[in-house]
């Protein structure tokens, strides 16, 4: 670990050294904080690589976050375009390439407040959706920005259902053209990211028409602004969407359309396609068009949920152990918060679920990866499950960080609530991705429909996906355990989560079929059963969650003591599940109330084991002080004299008070005080 502290955090010792409460941690880890580190990476080599590109960011002033909390929302836009078009001379003076194992660290390395991330989106698009005669023609173009692209799929009437979006695109024979329209306001094009302001083109989604016909959305590129002076084009009425809760370097826009005319070469025709003579041809799944949203989403899980929670965990645990207040025992000093049991019930477990949920991005990484492949080879059997997961844990994952990186703000006391703690901006921008690439609620619900189609073949005998052959298991009977230490076998908590799944989804498609029977249309029923629809898809990716993090846990060497940590922390997480849904487990009976207490008291137990090892585990998390731009999360802990220097930065301190002479001058002065 010294290594470590002289590569990356010597910059503490200008405010006095390591704080002694901080280093006390750091003295005797039960594993090797190098060696879980790799492991998180994938590896010591990528380690090594993903050092050397941060290393890379942070030496260069020009992606400096310093004083970035006192910026205007201006100021944090014309710094995100600089650093987007900076980074591009850096990547080719550094060698490196799209393909090439350093860029995917790169967007970790700039905290992810770079403009012209749509521009990614827009190639991933082409790629996916385009003929090889498209890729040959954009994708050189985007490639070296002699285009910034952009992605408008959302409306302001219509988000995640996209069968509903009102843009349409109509096909003019004579011309060989579409024609496209936002017919009425809430057909205008609302939130897509660097339109505002940058993009040049976009790949828009509208409904197709051709001799009258709708043949459903389809993507088609359009040209908004000038290549020569950046005007908007004929026809193109866009602009800058206003203030956001956070996002305030990213140019959200909105964009409307008035008799815009493409060429026929102008719609992604990988699948489908418009021939000259009118004729619609289709080459695969109409899904497909959901397939760049599905990318969207498994990079959204790790990068906008998983490493803002990792960060906020890293914060609020060093904080905590730096931060004294109160007194355990009567007569000694005042205790660190992290050692109250309340504390550790604050933070641990989120800490826990900061590990489950990286190691189930890796397994959506690698559907996703498989997905792709048989796509490419034109076999679309594996994309209803691909979306059904990346929906369905998009939205879970999301929804868990979001309501976990608040608890750690509040965690940290008054001190959270300033922007400089670092997580209030974290905040803001994990709730962000509980709403965009698809609101969780209807990620939720489409997910269930994936899982009720699944539960009703697996009860007819027919063959169904992998991740879901335990909707036909042998149903269990009740818990086995007879000790609180029975619930530390991975087994046991398991089979508990992998029950809870079946009963919930069994008895909602049950729910439904007896709703359809007693005469209830389909789509009613189907609202009828919708709050428990969610709630079961919420079990089911709890289950494939636990289950993949003690798999993952398993397959773990034993040396460097990284398989007993996991352990534990897998233990954690899983019990937490239980303890904060107890009712999901005693509501058949198979967790009885005397097995509830029985693992809860191994839950308590676990938060005293794991709160020994706490700092080194947020210290794994391998974030260097300039990539967590916090006060309170320093790797030196020195919090208090951070704070105070941080805040004399604030413009307020540094230039003079403009209410002092027009209103705070006339008021003390109206009548003078004797004294």
């Amino acid at each position: 670990m010294a290594l470590l502290e002289t590569r990356k955090y010597s910059q503490g010792s200008a405010l006095g050294g390591v704080n002694p409460d901080l280093a006390s941690e750091r003295q005797t880890p039960s594993f090797s904080v190098e060696k879980l580190t790799a492991l998180l990476d994938g590896g010591e080599e990528n380690t090594r690589i993903r050092r050397a590109v941060v290393e890379a960011i942070e030496s260069d002033p020009v992606f400096s976050r310093e004083n970035q909390y006192f910026q205007s929302q201006n100021e944090k836009y014309e710094a995100a375009v600089r650093k987007a078009v900076h980074l591009q001379k850096k990547v080719h003076e550094m060698g490196w390439t799209e393909n090439g194992p350093e860029f995917k660290y790169i967007y970790r390395a700039l905290s992810g407040e770079v403009a012209f991330l749509l521009h990614t989106i827009f190639m991933r698009s082409i790629s996916v959706l385009g003929s090889d005669k498209q890729i040959v023609k954009w994708i050189p173009l985007a490639m070296q920005y002699q285009l910034i692209g952009s992605y408008a799929q959302t409306e302001l009437g219509h988000g995640t259902y996209l069968q509903g979006l009102e843009t349409t695109a109509v096909f003019d024979i004579a011309t060989q053209e579409f024609i496209l329209n936002t017919p009425q306001i809430s057909a205008m094009k609302w939130w897509p990211g660097d339109m505002g302001r940058s993009a040049t083109h976009t790949v828009v989604f509208a409904q197709l028409y051709v001799r009258g016909k709708c043949y459903g959305v389809h993507p088609f590129i359009v040209q908004i602004r000038s290549l020569w002076d950046h005007s908007l084009c004929p026809g193109i009425t866009a602009g800058d969407i206003g203030p956001k809760m956070s996002f305030e370097h990213t140019d959200n826009g909105y964009l409307m359309l008035q008799n815009v005319r493409v060429s026929r070469e102008n719609m992604l025709s990988k699948f489908c396609e418009v021939q000259p003579d009118g004729t619609y041809v289709r080459r695969g799944s109409q899904q497909i068009n959901y397939f760049t949203m599905t990318a969207a989403r498994v990079a959204l899980i790790s990068h906008e949920a998983v490493i803002p929670l990792m960060k906020a965990c890293t914060i609020a645990i060093r904080y905590s152990v730096v931060r004294r207040q109160s007194k355990l025992k009567p007569g000694e000093e005042e205790a660190k918060i992290l050692d109250f049991q309340t504390q550790q019930e604050k933070l641990l477990p989120h800490l826990a679920a900061a590990y489950a949920f990286h190691f189930i991005s890796n397994y959506l990484q690698d559907l996703f990866n498989r997905g792709y492949e048989e796509i490419q080879r034109e076999n679309f059997n594996m994309l209803p499950e691909l979306h059904a997961f990346s929906s369905g844990f998009k939205a879970i994952v999301t929804q868990y960080c979001a309501s976990a990186v608040e608890v750690c703000l509040r965690a940290c006391g008054g001190h959270g609530y300033s922007l400089l703690s670092g997580l209030p901006s974290l905040c803001t921008r994990i709730l962000a991705s509980c709403i965009y690439e698809g609101e969780n609620t209807i990620l939720f619900l489409q997910t269930a429909r994936f899982l009720i189609k699944c539960f009703m073949a697996a009860s007819a005998g027919h063959p169904v996906p992998p991740s879901v052959t335990y909707l036909a298991a042998v149903k269990p009977g009740k818990c086995p355990a007879k000790s609180k230490f029975d619930f530390l076998s991975p087994d046991i908590y398991t089979q508990a989560y992998r029950h809870a799944a079946v009963r919930l989804i069994s008895s909602t498609a049950a729910k439904l079929q007896v709703l359809i029977q007693t005469g209830v249309k389909k789509h009613n029923a189907w609202n009828e059963c919708t709050v428990q629809l969610v709630q079961a898809v919420k079990a089911h990716c709890h289950y494939i969650t636990v289950k993949n993090f003690a798999e993952t846990v398993e397959r773990l060497e034993t040396k460097g003591g990284i398989q007993k940590i996991m352990k534990h922390l897998c233990h954690l997480f899983a019990l937490h599940g239980i303890f904060s849904n107890a009712g999901v487990f005693l509501h058949d009976g198979h967790i009885s109330g005397a097995q509830m207490d029985m693992a809860t008291a191994s839950y308590l137990d676990l938060l005293a084991v794991i709160r020994k090892d706490a700092v080194p585990l947020v210290d794994a998390f391998d974030f260097t002080d300039k990539t967590l731009n916090s006060a309170l999360g320093s790797y030196d802990g020195q919090v208090y004299q951070r704070l105070y220097e941080w805040a004399q930065k604030s413009p307020t301190n540094t230039q003079m008070n403009p209410a002092y002479e027009r209103y705070l001058k006339p008021l003390l002065h109206k009548k003078r005080s004797k004294l």
